[in-house]
């Protein structure tokens, strides 16, 4: 494999900076931005995409295609236990924040 891949977002090569302009005197345009390939045992985003913003633009341009591919067609539950308040005074007032554990359903598989 290549040690390098070319960044995926759309718009890459039309965003001025000087590190995207490439060729001689006179006949100069903008590319697309090289990416270094770092071989990994899980994948990220970060080996397509030279930035946020190009990610933003190839998750806006496809969203419709990459969500036919798997299609959600009902929600996902996580199983908890009832959740608790929990109140905390001090000399300044109190606060209450609602406490949620999730159920360890790591002996429930098959």
């Amino acid at each position: 494999m290549s040690s390098h891949v070319w960044c995926h977002g759309p718009l890459c090569h039309t965003y001025s900076t000087t590190d995207r302009v490439r060729g001689s005197k006179g006949s100069k345009v903008l590319r697309t931005r090289k990416i270094k390939w770092y071989d990994r045992d899980y994948s990220t985003f970060y080996q397509y995409f030279c930035s946020n913003g190009c990610y933003n633009d190839f998750a806006n341009k496809y969203v419709e295609q990459v969500i036919r591919i798997a299609p959600r067609t009902e929600p996902l539950e996580t199983r908890i236990e009832d959740p608790k308040k929990e109140t905390t005074k001090h000399q300044w007032g109190s606060y209450t924040r609602t406490i949620i554990n999730k159920l360890d359903e790591s002996n429930n598989i098959g």
